[in-house]
C-alpha cells in the first residue's frame, strides 16, 4: 500500500469521525434545547397553581408582609376551614358529582350514536349537518344565554304542553332536566368536540368488520352494539373524562339553570362574597374583605374544586393516557 492511499484512508476516517462527532453534538444540543422548552412549558402551566397553593396556606399577616413572596412564614389550614364552610363543600361536592356523572353519561350516549352516524351513513345534507356541529364549537355559549333561559323557563314541545295545561309551558329551571335534554340532543357543553372525536374514531375503523357482521346475519343495531362499541372503548373513555371534567368546572350553564343550587365551581367563584355575608351575620356589622384577602380565599376555593379531579386523574391516569393515545388526540 503506497503512502497516498494511506493518507487518503486516514483522511476519510477523519471525515467520518468528524461527521459522527457533529451529529452526536447536534443530537445532544437538540436534547438540551428540547428539555429547556419542555421545562419552560411546564413552568408556565404549573406556576399559577403553585402560587395559588402557596397563598392558600398563608395567614392574613403573611399576605400583607412584603418580605413574604412564595413561602409562608406561618403556614396555616385556617383558610381551608373557612372556605370549606363558606362553600358548603359537602353539599356542593355531591351536587356537582351527580350532575357531572349524569351529564357525562348522557353526552357519551348521544355523541357516540351521532358520531357513528356521521362516520358510516350516507345521507343528504350530511356535510352541512356536520359543519353545524363544528360551528357549535366556535359559537360562544353566551350568545345563546337568553334563548336558552327562556326555552327552559317556559319549556314546551310543539305547543302540546300549552294546549294541555293552558299555561305557557313548564319551568325546568332548578333541575337537571336542561342538562339532560341538551346532552341527549347533542347540544350540551362541548358536545361538538365529542361528536368529532367519535366520528374520527369510527371513520378509522375498517369497514370489513361491519361487512363480516352483516354477512353473518347481524343487523345494524347488533353490529353497532356488539362489534363497534367494544372497539370504541378508548374513544368513549376519552369523551367521558373530558365531559366529566368540563362539567365539573362549568360555571356558565350551572349559573344559568341552577341559580339556587350549590355546585363547586359556582360557589368557589362567589366564596369571598359568601364569607363576607357570614362574617357580617355573625358580628352584626357589614364586613368587607380587601382585594388581597378576597383573592386568597378565591385561590383556596379554586384548589378545592380541582382537588377531586386531580385525585381522579391519579387513579385513572394509565387508562386515560392509553385512551388518548389510541384515539389519536394530540396537542
Amino acid at each position: 500500500m503506497d503512502i497516498k492511499s494511506i493518507f487518503r484512508k486516514k483522511s476519510e476516517e477523519d471525515r467520518m469521525h468528524r461527521r459522527h462527532l457533529y451529529y452526536s453534538m447536534a443530537r445532544r444540543s437538540w436534547s438540551i434545547v428540547r428539555g429547556v422548552i419542555i421545562a419552560g412549558i411546564c413552568f408556565l402551566i404549573l406556576y399559577p397553581t403553585l402560587v395559588k397553593l402557596s397563598v392558600s396556606f398563608m395567614p392574613e399577616q403573611d399576605i400583607y408582609d412584603v418580605t413574604v413572596r412564595y413561602v409562608p412564614k406561618s403556614p396555616t389550614l385556617e383558610n381551608y376551614k373557612t372556605v370549606l364552610s363558606a362553600m358548603r363543600y359537602n353539599k356542593a361536592f355531591w351536587n356537582t358529582f351527580k350532575l357531572s356523572t349524569l351529564t357525562s353519561v348522557m353526552q357519551l350516549i348521544s355523541c357516540t350514536v351521532i358520531g357513528y352516524g356521521f362516520a358510516r351513513f350516507r345521507f343528504k345534507g350530511r356535510g352541512v349537518l356536520f359543519a353545524l356541529v363544528i360551528l357549535t364549537m366556535i359559537v360562544p355559549p353566551q350568545t345563546l344565554m337568553i334563548p336558552l333561559f327562556l326555552h327552559f323557563r317556559y319549556f314546551d314541545v310543539l305547543g302540546i304542553i300549552s294546549a294541555i295545561t293552558g299555561q305557557k309551558g313548564i319551568n325546568l329551571l332548578e333541575s337537571y332536566w336542561p342538562f339532560v335534554l341538551m346532552s341527549l340532543t347533542g347540544m350540551g357543553l362541548k358536545n361538538g368536540l365529542y361528536i368529532y372525536i367519535m366520528r374520527q374514531f369510527f371513520r378509522g375503523m375498517p369497514k370489513e368488520l361491519e361487512e363480516a357482521a352483516y354477512v353473518d346475519g347481524a343487523g345494524m343495531l347488533r353490529t353497532f352494539g356488539q362489534i363497534m362499541l367494544p372497539s370504541a372503548v378508548p374513544a368513549m373513555v376519552t369523551v367521558f373524562m373530558f365531559s366529566f371534567v368540563w362539567q365539573w368546572t362549568d360555571t356558565f350553564y350551572s349559573s344559568l339553570f341552577l341559580m339556587r343550587t350549590d355546585v363547586l365551581a359556582k360557589t368557589a367563584a362567589n366564596v369571598s362574597n359568601q364569607i363576607m355575608k357570614d362574617l357580617s351575620a355573625d358580628i352584626g356589622v357589614d364586613i368587607y374583605l380587601s382585594p388581597a384577602i378576597s383573592s386568597m380565599y378565591t385561590n383556596t376555593g379554586s384548589l378545592l374544586v380541582v382537588l377531586p379531579l386531580l385525585i381522579l386523574y391519579l387513579f385513572a391516569q394509565k387508562l386515560f393516557v392509553e385512551s388518548v393515545e389510541r384515539t389519536g388526540i394530540v396537542g
